[in-house]
C-alpha cells in the first residue's frame, strides 16, 4: 500500500483555500505535474463527477479519470480512480486552524501490483516530494491574492 500524507498552512479562509483547491480548472496552475483535466460530466463538481486527467510522473505521461465519490464542499473532496499505474485515492480536506488560516491536507493512497509494486519506496519518496511541491505552489497562489 502507497499512502502519502502531507500538509500545510495557508494564510486565507477555508472558502477561499477549498473553493481554489476543489475546483478541477485551477489544478494545472498548482499541479506540477498534471498537464490537462477535462471535465467528461458537466459542471459543477458534486458527487457522481467524472474528471479526465493527463499527468507527467516519473518520466511518464499518464491518463486516468478520477470520479468524485465523497465531496462535502468547504471540508472534504475524495476521487478515485482505478487507471494508470495502479488503483488510486485523492483525498483533500480543509480546516480552520486559526482565523483566516486554513490547514489543508492532500493524502495519495492505492495498492501497486505487478511491475509497479516493484518501486513502491521510489513511488512514496516521488510522491511525497510532489505533493510537497503541490502545496507550496497553492499556498503561494492564494496568499498573493
Amino acid at each position: 500500500m502507497v499512502d502519502v500524507l502531507t500538509s500545510i498552512q495557508i494564510n486565507r479562509p477555508v472558502s477561499v483555500v477549498a473553493a481554489y483547491a476543489a475546483d478541477p480548472d485551477h489544478a494545472t496552475e498548482w499541479y506540477q505535474n498534471i498537464t490537462s483535466v477535462n471535465w467528461v460530466t458537466s459542471k459543477p463538481l458534486q458527487l457522481g463527477s467524472k474528471l479526465a486527467f493527463k499527468a507527467q510522473f516519473l518520466g511518464r505521461q499518464m491518463e486516468y479519470t478520477y470520479e468524485v465519490v465523497e465531496y462535502d464542499p468547504g471540508s472534504k473532496l475524495v476521487m478515485r480512480t482505478a487507471e494508470g499505474p495502479f488503483p488510486m485515492e485523492t483525498i483533500y480536506t480543509w480546516k480552520a486552524v486559526e482565523s483566516g488560516k486554513t490547514l489543508m491536507t492532500l493524502r495519495n493512497a492505492g495498492q501497486p501490483s505487478g511491475f509497479s509494486r516493484l518501486f513502491k519506496p521510489v513511488m512514496e519518496m516521488m510522491m511525497r516530494r510532489a505533493n510537497r511541491k503541490d502545496l507550496a505552489l497553492i499556498k503561494q497562489i492564494l496568499e498573493q491574492r
